[in-house]
């Protein structure tokens, strides 16, 4: 049964130089290949995205520009994950509720996903969301 701590920050690998750094995501870097890639952007601060979870896809994401805080819920226990680094992301495993809140100005998450959008894979109510995890 996945949990929260199994959701991890991982380091995308970098290249320093003086006229700005490059961030490399290649297969190697994710314990997925991701299908779909998409990002959210111009989210007003008060606002929340997510409010699922996914009983097959996993997720990586990104604040590739400004910060943005994960509330991860997997049933039994929360965890909140701030990002605000381009070359440091969080690993969200399959059957674990995201909310997305606390959007900085000029905020960009991109996301990395495991397979391409099936609305069948979403559990969008937290009540069932809670039931299936028993």
């Amino acid at each position: 049964m996945a949990t929260v701590n199994e959701c991890t920050i991982i380091d995308v690998p970098k290249i320093l130089d003086q006229r700005g750094n490059l961030a490399v995501i290649e297969k190697q870097t994710l314990p997925f290949v991701f299908k779909r890639i998409y990002y959210l952007y111009d989210v007003p601060s008060n606002a929340y995205r997510g409010g699922h979870s996914h009983k097959e896809q996993s997720e990586f994401l990104i604040a590739v520009s400004g910060s943005f805080d994960v509330v991860l819920n997997d049933g039994k226990q929360t965890k909140k994950v701030t990002l605000n680094k381009p070359n440091k992301g969080l690993l969200i495993t399959t059957n674990i509720w995201r909310e997305l809140t606390n959007f900085s100005s000029g905020a960009v998450c991109l996301v990395l996903a495991s397979d391409f959008f099936d609305e069948g894979d979403y559990v969008r109510n937290f009540e069932e969301f809670v039931t299936l995890k028993k």
